[in-house]
């Protein structure tokens, strides 16, 4: 069953009309002061970052999506490999599927195609009240040599399956022992409806290491669910959902707020490198995207290659044309918001 899921989300995002509505993540509000005299050489913008004391050559990280089927590894490998060549960050898709099928495990180890960079683990919070453990999340690192590992949040999407585990109940207390007990970081993000002031506030208190807000605008799960409906009930309910969840910007913003003191990942339909420099400016330490090289990565590396290349030089030409040396310089741009 979870393969066949994790096989129905890669062909539903691909094919199908996955967007979100009206909502939009609000990149498009945003703008930057065009700056005619950057006192700039364009060779002379570093991209270049730490991340949990990793060195990137671009705060980009490849958000988590996939694992457990045939095509989830080519997938994977795919992304490794370009992620190795651009010196840049890579999420795995959640490693549910590697403890109830341990012959799935090779689908997620990527080491091999890139030893040097920051890679993460993934596992559903939720788990941790049917049955995982600490043991679980130290495992999951170890199997595929992580440097730290996400935990996602995921309330609707469970909610929307027909087979979703919807105890979320007393799960606070449980992130905050797999923070105190793993010897790497961990990092909570949400899979695409954002995360509020309080609840950037609670996680802070029990201990992660840094938030992805993962807000809405993007990919909208519920519509992927909608299409995987088993019948015109499901269909129905999911369809309500269409528009709910907290834009990106937005989310960022009460991340910053409830959790001024932890790295952010901006994601959450971030589309090219321009809107990478805005979620920076805002406060951002990384940005993840996963459409964009979910699509490259299904026809081969080089098309993975291809796209980080196109992003980065966004990014580059953005923060020249701002007059941004660096990122630190980037996260000084004022940006100007349209109502």
């Amino acid at each position: 069953m979870i393969s066949q899921r994790k096989a129905d989300h890669i062909r539903i995002n691909l094919e199908e009309d996955v967007s979100f509505g009206r909502l939009t993540t609000g990149f498009e509000r945003l703008r930057f002061i065009h700056r005619a005299l950057p006192e700039l050489d364009l060779r002379e913008v570093d991209l270049s970052t730490r991340f949990f004391g990793k060195p990137l050559k671009a705060p980009l990280l490849i958000s988590s999506m996939t694992g457990g089927t045939e095509e989830a590894a080519r997938i994977n490998r795919n992304l490794a490999e370009a992620a190795q060549a651009r010196g840049i960050a890579m999420g795995l898709g959640s490693m549910r599927a590697v403890f109830e099928h341990p012959e799935l495990l090779p689908t997620f180890q990527v080491r091999r195609y890139a030893p040097d960079i920051l890679l993460f683990a993934n596992l559903g919070a939720v788990q941790l009240n049917y049955g995982y453990t600490v043991d679980h999340c130290r495992r999951a690192v170890e199997l595929v040599e992580a440097d730290a590992l996400i935990l996602h949040l995921n309330p609707l999407q469970e909610a929307l399956q027909p087979e979703g585990d919807t105890n979320f109940s007393d799960l606070l207390r449980k992130i905050e022992a797999v923070c105190r007990a793993l010897p790497v970081p961990v990092v909570v993000k949400e899979v695409g409806w954002g995360i509020s002031e309080e609840v950037a506030r609670l996680l802070a208190d029990a201990g992660v290491a840094a938030l992805d807000v993962a807000g809405a605008g993007g990919t909208s799960w519920s519509q992927v669910e909608m299409h995987r409906a088993p019948d015109e009930v499901h269909r129905q309910v999911a369809a309500a959902f269409r528009e709910w969840g907290i834009p990106t910007v937005e989310a960022i913003r009460m991340a910053r707020r409830g959790a001024p003191g932890l790295p952010l990942i901006a994601s959450g339909g971030i589309r090219d490198g321009v809107e990478a420099a805005k979620a920076l400016a805002l406060g951002a330490s990384l940005v993840g995207m996963a459409g964009p090289f979910l699509r490259a990565a299904v026809v081969s590396a080089e098309a993975v290659l291809e796209t980080i290349e196109i992003i980065t030089r966004q990014l580059r030409v953005a923060m020249f044309c701002v007059g941004a040396r660096d990122l630190d310089a980037l996260r000084r741009v004022p940006l100007i918001e349209e109502r």
